[in-house]
């Protein structure tokens, strides 16, 4: 009875620091320009057992490709053991992050006392079969961001070409677009502007919500998706010719890699293009069977389109010059 008290006591004192902590790191909104996506994956904890990726039927409201209907319900532990690792660049995102899943925690524990058991409410669609994955974890979420000079032109060729060719809907196929993502943006360093880099620890039941968390935060700075391949689902519209773009010094083209993995992701972040190169050169080395999930979404698409200093810095507050 008393611990539970104070546990209610407690979780009234954090909850106004919670709030004026998320309004403070909330990200500012920006003039959008249009974008692409490549990304799938499962958050099921079992990779022997059968995968669904969201292509049909019988997929699962939490796997990555399709809604984001699972999510973490909350309970359990008092507040969710999520480690940040920042020491390069920041605590941004992955704050604003951790401090929304604290919020859910606090708030859940509030109202009922910190029983019952976390996790995704995973479902069939339409199948009526659910499959409740044991707590696997910790599940280890990194992103990195890179900010390019508008002249890089071949890099979103290349990712149009991994659009279009890719299959999202193995781990396999994954695991190729990250390392040919990673590929393409280590042979650019000369066109290297800036960069951030974080990663962070969560456990298995809140990883799925703290993915899409990430993933759709990234996607709200897009003014549309343009290109897309994700699950397996390829979607492409023809891109407008933007007036009067060109390729200047103050013109960028900025991509983001967002990885769930099963492993330990020892990265360096991106305080200096050496720091940069390592950690993309130890994601595209990620093998297939530890990646659970993959997002790749770049701005801008379209053809001659480019985003001003002024939009990246708006849009990117954590970006970091090289």
């Amino acid at each position: 009875m008393g611990s539970r008290l104070f546990r209610r006591l407690a979780g009234l004192m954090v909850v106004p620091f919670l709030v004026a902590g998320l309004v403070m790191a909330a990200p500012q909104p920006a003039q959008a320009a249009s974008g692409g996506r490549i990304g799938g994956g499962s958050f099921r904890s079992a990779p022997s057992m059968p995968r669904n990726y969201g292509g049909g039927g019988g997929g699962y409201r939490g796997s990555y490709g399709g809604g984001y209907g699972g999510g973490y319900r909350g309970g359990g532990m008092g507040f969710p053991f999520i480690v940040p690792i920042f020491g390069f660049g920041g605590g941004g995102l992955f704050g604003f992050l951790i401090l929304m899943a604290v919020a859910g925690v606090v708030v859940n524990a509030l109202r009922g006392g910190g029983g019952g058991g976390g996790g995704p409410a995973l479902g069939g669609s339409g199948s009526g079969l659910a499959y409740n994955p044991r707590p696997d974890g910790p599940v280890a979420i990194a992103q990195i961001q890179v900010g390019l000079l508008a002249s890089a032109r071949d890099l979103q060729d290349d990712l149009r070409r991994l659009a279009s060719s890719s299959d999202t809907s193995s781990s396999s196929g994954l695991q190729r677009v990250l390392q040919e993502t990673s590929l393409s943006l280590l042979r650019h360093p000369d066109l290297w502007v800036y960069a951030n880099g974080e990663v962070g620890q969560v456990p298995f039941a809140s990883a799925e919500s703290t993915f899409n968390r990430l993933s759709m935060q990234e996607r709200s700075k897009l003014e549309r998706e343009l290109t897309a391949n994700v699950a397996g689902r390829r979607f492409s519209e023809p891109a407008p010719v933007a007036p009067g773009a060109s390729d200047a010094a103050s013109d960028f083209i900025v991509v983001t890699l967002l990885v769930a993995s099963r492993k330990g992701l020892a990265i360096k972040g991106a305080r200096s293009a050496e720091d940069l190169r390592d950690s993309l050169q130890k994601l595209g080395a990620l093998g297939a069977d530890d990646l659970i999930a993959l997002e790749v979404i770049w701005q801008p698409e379209g053809a001659g389109e480019v985003l001003s200093t002024e939009q990246v810095i708006t849009a990117y507050p954590n970006l970091q010059h090289l």
